[in-house]
């Protein structure tokens, strides 16, 4: 029972393949769509562009977050295909040697039944040729061992079948999972992104250019305080030979739109610009700017040097690459383009180092 247990998992697995080669397919979305804002009250004051602009800025960062998830359920999601993949085959091997050792295991038994059904062991001790006994001695011998060989490796060959459709399976729900995850966060971010947009577009022309303004202006003051500090006086790291590739590559995208989820080569994420870059330098690092922030060496602001990886704000949801000079590059948001900015124009969370 357990052997067809087995079995019919593993053609599961293995059928699951033909999926698994193929692009992903879009998870079709039931959910009744959002109902819009309500209007406000009459009489109620109008929202002041600065309230608008940090209302639009929080949406965004909101929108990064769920990047951020999305990213990681993606990668996830990769590499337990990759695992399941790898899984199938090793199960479809294991099935083709439990047959080629069953079929050994036949030949005996065939062998014993054309000597009348008697084993080995009964024919010789029954032989009356002393010469013939001592002859047929050390191949019996031979022969005894090469059985329990071959019972033991069918025994382990069918253990090791059984734990790879066990984790087969495991995988195969985690996937299910991530793809979840996915598309849960994959709605989110359409929905912070169109919500910003949905303000952005009942600002009028004039406006429009106001608002960019504050927020360069925002941006502006954080950087002017963070200088204030001194902190270029003790900024002043070289950069290695894989920094000083990192921060040519990064650099080498400016103007290139930001695109969630996007890893190049026309359009980047934030995390996405990060992770090329330095793999562009050689050195591979994780996805997401939260798992660069988890994973990545940290170091001292005061010791950062170019190529470094400034994370920003308290979930990490935001990460640039440092270039030199109080300086840094990054993918901004949706609507912007890849360019240079003040390292401390935004809420420093710290620095890691992809090389260590």
């Amino acid at each position: 029972m357990n052997r067809r247990r087995c079995a019919t998992a593993a053609i599961t697995v293995v059928s699951a393949l033909t999926v698994l080669a193929s692009p992903m397919l879009a998870l079709p979305a039931h959910a009744a769509p959002e109902p819009p804002p309500a209007a406000p009250p009459a009489g109620a004051p109008k929202k002041t562009l600065e309230q608008v602009r940090k209302e639009i800025d929080a949406l965004y960062r909101k929108a990064a977050a769920a990047t951020d998830a999305y990213n990681l359920a993606e990668e996830q999601t990769k590499q337990q295909s990759n695992e399941i993949v790898q899984l199938a085959r090793m199960i479809v091997a294991g099935q083709a040697k439990i047959e080629e050792l069953k079929t050994h295991a036949g030949a005996a038994a065939r062998a014993q039944y054309r000597n009348g059904g008697l084993p080995e062991s009964a024919q010789l001790v029954l032989t009356d040729d002393p010469q013939l006994f001592l002859d047929n001695a050390g191949r019996l011998k031979q022969g005894q061992k090469a059985t329990k060989d071959l019972l033991g490796e069918l025994n382990r060959t069918q253990a090791e079948l059984t734990a790879y459709t066990q984790e087969a399976g495991e995988n195969w729900t985690k996937l299910e999972a991530n793809r979840v995850k996915q598309a849960k966060a994959k709605k989110e971010i359409n929905d912070k992104i169109a919500a910003a947009k949905k303000l952005e577009s009942e600002l009028a022309a004039e406006e429009l250019a106001r608002l960019v303004k504050l927020e360069e202006d925002a941006q502006y003051r954080m950087q002017t305080t963070w200088l204030s500090s001194g902190i270029l006086k003790e900024l002043n790291g070289t950069a290695t030979e894989r920094g000083k590739k990192a921060v040519q590559f990064a650099t080498a995208q400016i103007g290139k739109p930001y695109v969630w989820g996007a890893e190049g080569p026309g359009s980047y994420d934030c995390s996405g610009l990060t992770q090329r870059a330095w793999g562009a330098a050689g050195q591979a690092i994780p996805r997401t700017s939260q798992e660069q922030w988890r994973l990545l060496p940290r170091v001292d602001i005061k010791d950062m040097r170019p190529g470094d990886l400034i994370v920003y704000y308290r979930d990490a949801s935001h990460i640039g690459m440092y270039v030199g000079n109080g300086a840094m590059v990054h993918a901004p948001r949706p609507g912007r383009n890849v360019t240079l900015a003040g390292a401390g124009s935004m809420e420093i969370l710290g620095v890691v180092r992809p090389e260590r």
